[in-house]
């Protein structure tokens, strides 16, 4: 081995001990260092938010129930199940109350001794439990056989018509209710998934912030836009300090951020510009900043048409600098277009400018270059023009 194979050797040697560091540096900052700090974040990789409200004042609170329409959508399936439940028995017990008490106040009770020759308001009711019964069987209509009401008693004929309205109310509520919770289109935004990790790599000579989102639905989003908001804690020239300060973050694809053809997987972007946040983020830096990236979809199912939304996130951690995403759509031989998924968030390493900064200052000097060189030694001096010449 001669000399320069010698060279060659020691160089290649370095060159892949320098990589074999960063790579062990990168993966214990992920794995030991992130696990220690667990970044606080508002809006979770499933997108559901992580805020609470405390003392809120009870008049506050009361306005969730004159809104009592949304507060029962919102509620959970085991809430929703429960006022379902205890809605429909405790209108049967009330009203079977009520027709146990018609039937005591006017003594057609067995324990009044009623005469046989006498027509009671409600036949055939001897307890409460037939009282409940008959509820039962007024406020769902089933059909009366061995108990219905006489036209003796006033009072039994009014509670019979309040009891057929109400329980025609509590019907259309909670059925309403039940039937609003599982077609609200939150279900169908589960279906829109975006990359676990959002890469930084230069696009079409620019230095880009690239994320990828997927339909997992032949069914289209319709009239989709998508759009980012970029969290962080600010201090202003006044000294107060912000938590949670949004600046918008502008996000598109090679045929803009509205009216996406949504049938494929798309890889969205934005352009590390001098209007961007990240402008003044670097490789080396970027682990140590404090942001939050929430990226939201909207949409119009097609199917339904109603406005769904959808949402992530993405702390420092997981955005990767110089990597680009692995290409997931192919053509079939019989000409058919197939999504590997199993490449959906795979990454590789590509080159990449250490910061945007940096790109931006090669350009400028490149640009220069063709334009011509600074003399910086040049000195401009003004000459006065006399004739010499006497006459």
């Amino acid at each position: 081995m001669d000399a320069a194979d010698r060279s060659m050797f020691r160089v290649l040697i370095r060159a892949l001990t320098e990589r074999m560091f960063k790579h062990l540096r990168k993966w214990f900052v992920t794995h030991i260092f992130g696990r220690s700090r667990q970044r606080a974040r508002l809006v979770s990789k499933d997108g559901r938010c992580n805020i609470e409200f405390g003392n809120v004042d009870a008049q506050s609170r009361f306005i969730f129930f004159v809104d009592i329409w949304t507060t029962v959508l919102d509620l959970k399936w085991r809430y929703k199940m429960t006022v379902f439940i205890t809605a429909f028995l405790g209108s049967w017990f009330l009203f079977g109350l009520l027709w146990y008490v018609v039937a005591y106040v006017h003594k057609d009770l067995p324990e009044f001794y009623p005469p046989d020759n006498r027509t009671p308001c409600v036949e055939n009711i001897n307890g409460m439990t037939s009282a409940f019964l008959f509820s039962l069987e007024t406020q769902v209509t089933i059909g009366y056989g061995f108990r219905f009401v006489t036209e003796q008693c006033a009072t039994a004929i009014f509670l019979l018509i309040f009891q057929s309205i109400l329980g025609v109310i509590i019907n259309s509520f909670m059925c309403g209710a039940i039937l609003a919770k599982i077609s609200r289109p939150k279900k169908r935004a589960k279906t829109i998934t975006f990359s676990k990790n959002a890469v930084i790599s230069k696009r079409g000579g620019k230095l880009c912030l690239l994320i990828r989102v997927a339909n997992l639905r032949k069914s289209l989003l319709i009239g989709s836009h998508i759009y980012g908001k970029l969290l962080k804690t600010t201090i202003t020239p006044e000294g107060e300090t912000i938590i949670l300060d949004q600046t918008n973050i502008n996000f598109i694809v090679d045929a803009g951020n509205e009216n996406l053809f949504f049938i494929s997987p798309l890889t969205i972007y934005h352009i590390i510009d001098h209007n961007s946040p990240f402008f003044h983020m670097a490789a080396e830096t970027l682990s140590q900043q404090d942001f939050e990236l929430v990226v939201f979809l909207d949409g119009t199912v097609e199917s339904t048409s109603a406005t769904c939304q959808v949402r992530t996130s993405y702390v420092p951690e997981e955005v990767l600098w110089g990597y680009r995403f692995v290409p997931i759509v192919s053509k079939t031989k019989e000409g058919k277009y197939r999504v590997d998924f199993h490449n959906f968030g795979k990454t590789v390493e590509v080159e990449t400018p250490h910061c945007a900064v940096c790109l931006y200052n090669e350009k400028d000097a490149r640009a220069r270059m063709k334009r011509g060189y600074d003399n910086p030694n040049f000195v401009l001096s003004e000459v006065d023009e006399t004739d010499d010449t006497q006459m």
